[in-house]
This record gives C-alpha cells, sequence and structure tokens, in this order.
C-alpha cells in the first residue's frame, strides 16, 4: 500500500484554502458590484435634503432645525405633485431664491442675520435607516442648504418621495411611504433597501459627509 507523502497531501490543503479564498473573494466582489448597481439605480430616483449647521454649537445646531423646518415644511407643499425626481429638480431650480430668504428670514427672525447657500448638488451620503428602510451609502442628487461656514454636523433624509415630513413630524414610515416608495422604485429595488426589522426614528446629528 502506498503511502502519500506528507508533501502531497499538504500541497493539495493549500490547493483548497486557494481556491476556498478565490470563491470568497469573487463572491464579495460580486455582492459588491450588485450593491453599487442597486445604489446607482436608486438614486436616480430620489431625492435627498441635506441641511448643514454653521458650527457645531449648541446654539447653531438648533439654529440649523429652525431651517429644517421652514423650508422642509414650504418645500413638501411644493413637491407634493411632482411625477417623479427630474419635476422635483426643475421646482427646485425655479424657487431656489425663495428657499434662500426663507431660510435667511428664519435665521434673522432668530436673532443673528446669517448667509445660505442653497444649491442641487451630488452629495456621499453614509448609510441611513428610515424606520423600515436602510438606504445604503453612495452619492445622491440633494437639495443641500449650507449655513453660513458650513462647519457643523448636518441633518438629511429623503425628501422625493417624501420621508421628510408629515403632520406628525419627522421620517414617515407608515403605510404613505411604503405606497410612495413602491411607486417610485422597481419591486427589486424596494426589497433591497427593506430591512425586516423595524427602528423607531428621531433626528440624527451624523459627522458631515
Amino acid at each position: 500500500m502506498k503511502i502519500r507523502s506528507s508533501g502531497t497531501v499538504l500541497n493539495r490543503i493549500l490547493f483548497f484554502i486557494c481556491t476556498l479564498m478565490l470563491m470568497a473573494g469573487c463572491y464579495s466582489f460580486a455582492a459588491g458590484y450588485a450593491k453599487q448597481q442597486t445604489v446607482e439605480a436608486i438614486s436616480t430616483k430620489v431625492l435627498r435634503f441635506h441641511v448643514i449647521a454653521k458650527s457645531d454649537s449648541e446654539n447653531d445646531q438648533r439654529r440649523k432645525l429652525l431651517v429644517r423646518d421652514a423650508v422642509g415644511e414650504w418645500m413638501s407643499l411644493k413637491l407634493s405633485k411632482a411625477k417623479d425626481k427630474a419635476e422635483c429638480e426643475q421646482i427646485i431650480e425655479e424657487n431656489k431664491e425663495q428657499i434662500k430668504a426663507l431660510a435667511e428670514q428664519v435665521l434673522a427672525e432668530d436673532g443673528e442675520a446669517e448667509t445660505v447657500q442653497v444649491r442641487l448638488a451630488d452629495v456621499e451620503f453614509p448609510d441611513k435607516v428610515y424606520g423600515d428602510y436602510e438606504f445604503p451609502a453612495g452619492t445622491y442628487r440633494a437639495l443641500q442648504i449650507i449655513i453660513g461656514a458650513g462647519e457643523g454636523h448636518n441633518w438629511w433624509c429623503v425628501l422625493y418621495p417624501n420621508l421628510c415630513f408629515s403632520a406628525e413630524g419627522y421620517d414617515v414610515t407608515g403605510d404613505g411611504a411604503r405606497e410612495e416608495l413602491s411607486q417610485v422604485l422597481s419591486p427589486a429595488e424596494y426589497k433591497a433597501i427593506l430591512k425586516e426589522h423595524k427602528y423607531k426614528l428621531g433626528t440624527f446629528l451624523l459627522s458631515r459627509p
């Protein structure tokens, strides 16, 4: 009976390990590519809302939320009849000066005038959970409002379809959100962001991307 050399056995073990590592690498690459494709597909259909505070002082963070409230509520009415993301962007472009004036008015009425920048921009967002949904990290088009130097923590949500504002507050996660998302996204895209477990949402102060 032949006895296999230890070198042959070791070579086969190494070959098996290398094969497993190669398979794992291919799977990881495929999963990453699929996620990137999903992000790109979703980003063409949704519009984010991004408000950046002047600084991280308690007062500047409070004032950021005043701007968020005023502009968000005004925009939710303006965009309520928009049929798609492109129409949303057109409405924003047509109303940028009014948005800027509204934000600056709110800040002035709060006791201190401040310059505000308003723009539509491609912004890098991290993973973000909205109730039953998780939007993957990536580049998204956003209505971006920068207060003063814009060096503070920021606030964001999904402006279209509206996951930002309702009569009850922020981050809509009920039947209305499900209906709007299912109309805007394909079944595969909707499934990709749907989370099986639920989260209680609030306002998150996150580091500026």
